[in-house]
């Protein structure tokens, strides 16, 4: 399966540290070489970056660890292939515009038999993944012809994401570069990183950091990832079937379950 990460933040900020360990996933600590990706969202615009070769292997991929980018959504995903070729087109994360802005979206599973009706938003390459997404934005223009309030907006993500869920596994991230939605199929998890900040070790490799030099004291942030990337931090498992709503660096809505559940029967 392939490998998901997500940084949403109160004020723009860098994720060089964390995706220096999550590109080691790409083909040195973890066999997912078949192309990464990763969008950054500004104050009115979205960047996509996206290459086929194995993220240890890019020299993308390099840069990117090398740079000071700064973006308060970012979504980031390492490839392992299970429909589709190795290609630009099939390499995550995708975006697609919906309410006059720029939404991306990046997945982890394998959805069987999954081939939704045709809409405005059409796949490019061959993956279930971008079907899937594309499904997603269709349903939402289907049903809110203006952006709706973050809690319509999440109800109606929730019943969505259940539906595609019944085709598979379906952990995804996704993002209007305001909030960011998480969905977690199997596995999934988050870590809140804000004051008192903690020292952090990256599982895949040497590398360290003490937060409380880099941040200031209304800092706040929270990465996504497949898999925790550091130690020295409490990394939040997701349940099975729960979608969760980060915005400010917070978790908005982190229902159970079973909550979930009572809320897909109201809502369609």
């Amino acid at each position: 399966m392939c490998q998901l990460l997500g940084m949403n933040s109160s004020k723009p900020a860098g994720v060089g540290f964390s995706f220096a360990g999550f590109a080691e996933r790409g083909g040195r600590t973890a066999e997912h070489s078949d192309g990464w990706g990763i969008a950054f969202h500004g104050a009115d615009s979205c960047h996509l970056i996206v290459d086929h070769r194995a993220s240890i292997h890019s020299p993308l991929a390099t840069a990117f660890k090398e740079s000071r980018l700064k973006a308060r959504n970012v979504i980031a995903h390492i490839r392992k292939a299970t429909q589709g070729d190795t290609s630009l087109a099939n390499s995550h994360p995708f975006t697609r515009e919906l309410w006059g802005r720029t939404w991306s979206f990046a997945h982890n599973g394998n959805l069987v038999d999954f081939d939704p009706p045709a809409s405005a938003y059409a796949a490019v390459g061959q993956t279930d993944s971008e079907r899937a997404f594309c499904h997603l934005m269709a349903r939402l223009a289907e049903r809110f012809h203006t952006q709706p309030g973050r809690s319509d907006l999440f109800e109606a993500v929730a019943a969505i994401a259940a539906d595609i869920a019944h085709h598979g596994t379906f952990n995804f991230i996704l993002s209007n570069g305001d909030i960011m939605l998480a969905h977690c199929s199997t596995r999934l998890h988050y870590v809140i990183r804000s004051y008192p900040f903690a020292q952090a070790r990256l599982l895949d490799c040497d590398l360290h950091i003490d937060f409380n030099r880099h941040n200031h004291l209304d800092d706040r942030m929270v990465v996504i990832a497949t898999e925790p990337l550091t130690s020295g931090e409490h990394w939040v498992a997701l349940a099975p079937g729960q979608l969760t709503m980060f915005a400010d660096g917070v978790p908005q809505h982190a229902p159970t379950p079973a909550s979930q559940k009572r809320r897909l029967l109201l809502s369609y």
